[in-house]
């Protein structure tokens, strides 16, 4: 599995049509895509304009697949002025669960 882990800070006056575009992006990505097992946005905690998203693939060429599709590229051109600094990301393998517990 190849897990991304993405830290997004979004201009506060676009919070709410963001978040609207981010849910709508993870969701087409859960129900269109057999690569991606699951993508969770996070809300985080003392910061409601940062989000946390959980993205796990079958494999890194599923993540890229994910970056070729029309919902992602939807959402990208929708949010791409919302920004207020640039997105942190990490990417790696899985190591628990292992392979065997994902659906």
């Amino acid at each position: 599995m190849y897990a991304v882990i993405v830290k997004v800070q979004m201009k506060p006056e676009f919070r709410k049509p963001f978040l609207a575009a981010m849910v709508d992006n993870a969701r087409s990505s859960e129900e269109k895509e057999p690569g991606v097992l699951q993508f969770t946005v996070v809300q985080d905690g003392t910061d409601p304009n940062r989000l946390h998203l959980f993205e796990v693939y079958r494999d890194e060429n599923a993540f890229k697949t994910h970056m070729t599709t029309p919902h992602f590229f939807k959402w990208r051109d929708t949010v791409k002025d919302w920004f207020a600094a640039p997105n942190e990301m990490a990417t790696g393998q899985n190591v628990y669960p292992t392979d065997k517990g994902w659906k």
